[in-house]
């Protein structure tokens, strides 16, 4: 290769290096914070009404990099940043996580089983007003549970113990909440692994609908209905545009 040709070619590369930078909004970036450090301020504690014990997260280094560390023992809570993303510039949602052991009495269909050793929602910035009088009254219902932050419409991607990978389930609370099985089984267990998800794709199967603004990005571990105890970490997320190339 000539020096001209060399030269046109690394330009591309750092183009289109660049461009790809530009369409990826960073959500949660562990990676830039310090070891043992307190939580950021755009972390906020997301927690259930009557959940008297909650879930304890923390920045911990892995193989050189800063992850969070998650471990839930009969608990339940989140963290929270609140975003306004629209998900048809970027739909992509991508992050790592490590799981370390399951929730043995996990079950996605029942209450008494909905409990996960990890969890990523996102909120959606549906009106209410925009739903029918019953899904109205459902909504009302499921916030008297799990209080008046619940949205109109959420997806919850999660690691499960039994359903197959790609499951797109109602909540066991609520329908308001849909439950999307990102990977699923013991197999990859104790090990690092990167998932990507279309998440204006996943809201069309979900809801039936085209999604709205990403409000919100939780990221969560439970077992307050089992009474068990999980580990898990979680590396950086962003939402992306689609690759075009």
């Amino acid at each position: 290769m000539n020096r001209r040709r060399f030269l046109t070619a690394a330009g591309a590369a750092f183009f289109a290096g660049l461009a790809e930078a530009q369409n990826a909004v960073e959500v949660m970036r562990f990676s830039a914070l310090q070891p043992g450090a307190p939580l950021p301020d755009w972390l906020q504690p997301y927690v259930f009404p009557n959940q008297p014990r909650h879930t304890q997260f923390s920045l911990v280094d892995e193989g050189g990099s800063t992850v969070l560390a998650v471990r839930a023992n009969a608990s339940s809570s989140g963290l929270l940043r609140r975003v306004r993303i629209d998900p048809r510039l970027h739909p992509i949602l991508s992050w790592r996580w490590k799981v370390v052991n399951l929730p043995v009495k996990g079950d996605l269909a029942s209450k008494a089983g909905d409990d996960y050793a990890a969890r990523i929602y996102l909120t959606f910035d549906l009106d209410p007003a925009t739903l029918s009088l019953g899904d109205r009254l459902k909504l009302s219902l499921a916030r008297t549970i799990w209080g008046d932050q619940l949205p109109a419409a959420a997806l919850c991607y999660v690691w499960d113990g039994h359903a197959p990978a790609d499951t797109i389930a109602p909540n066991a609370y609520t329908d308001r909440v849909r439950m999307v099985v990102a990977d699923s089984g013991a197999a990859g267990l104790k090990r690092w692994v990167a998932r990507e998800r279309d998440v204006a794709a996943d809201f069309r199967r979900a809801f039936g609908f085209e999604p709205p603004h990403i409000s919100g990005v939780i990221i969560s571990a439970d077992t307050d209905n089992t009474g068990e105890s999980v580990e898990s970490y979680f590396g950086d997320i962003e939402l992306r545009s689609r690759r075009t190339f």
